[in-house]
């Protein structure tokens, strides 16, 4: 296995659930920022970056024992894509092929998703998860060769969408493994977890 560096993206302030999705919490009482970063520690991915903004020193508290290093993203607030250009960023300064762009509410997805990424690392490489009919899944996958295209054509919430509609990608079908379904409204929380309330 090539070298597969983890980027989490954890920024958002996730205005629909009504406190950031880092914080939420899991049946187990775990914020899902400590989930995500684990599945993809243990998924293969080495280091894991975690993208922060929206009441970053709660999310930082919650890190404080995983071995994962956090990053800030001042202009968390434009969207989705300045936090995936600071991820892609610090990416570019490790010795690694390939990096996984994860995403912090999408509670279902674990380390064995990861890991069938991270089986298909190279440097060109340009790969996403799918769950049957919906092949536009995370985690992706993106080598080396296009970690400069990707952050240059981040803008807003748009994330990496643009660069892959413009390029050639594998779908890694995932279906038997996660349903791979963002979360973010309250009403569509898993069993038992729970919204931080607001800091006083």
């Amino acid at each position: 296995m090539t070298g597969v560096v983890g980027v989490l993206l954890a920024a958002g302030a996730g205005t629909r659930m009504g406190a950031p999705k880092a914080l939420v919490r899991d049946a187990a009482s775990r914020p899902w920022v400590v989930t995500a970063a684990r599945a993809l520690s243990d998924g293969g991915c080495d280091p894991v970056l975690v993208v922060v903004g929206a009441r970053s020193d709660e999310v930082r508290a919650a890190l404080v024992d995983e071995d994962v290093e956090v990053i800030d993203a001042p202009d968390w607030a434009t969207g989705m894509g300045a936090s995936l250009r600071a991820g892609v960023r610090t990416a570019a300064h490790l010795d690694a092929d390939a990096a996984i762009i994860h995403l912090v509410d999408v509670p279902d997805v674990g380390a064995e998703v990861v890991r069938r990424l991270c089986a298909q690392a190279a440097p060109d490489v340009l790969a996403r998860a799918g769950y049957g009919p919906r092949t536009h899944g995370h985690p992706v996958l993106i080598g080396r060769e296009h970690w400069v295209g990707v952050a240059g054509s981040a803008h807003g919430d748009s994330g990496a969408r643009a660069y892959f509609c413009d390029h050639p990608v594998t779908v890694i079908e995932c279906a038997d493994l996660a349903a791979g379904v963002d979360v973010d409204r309250v009403e569509d929380l898993p069993v038992g977890s729970a919204v931080p309330k607001l800091s006083a």
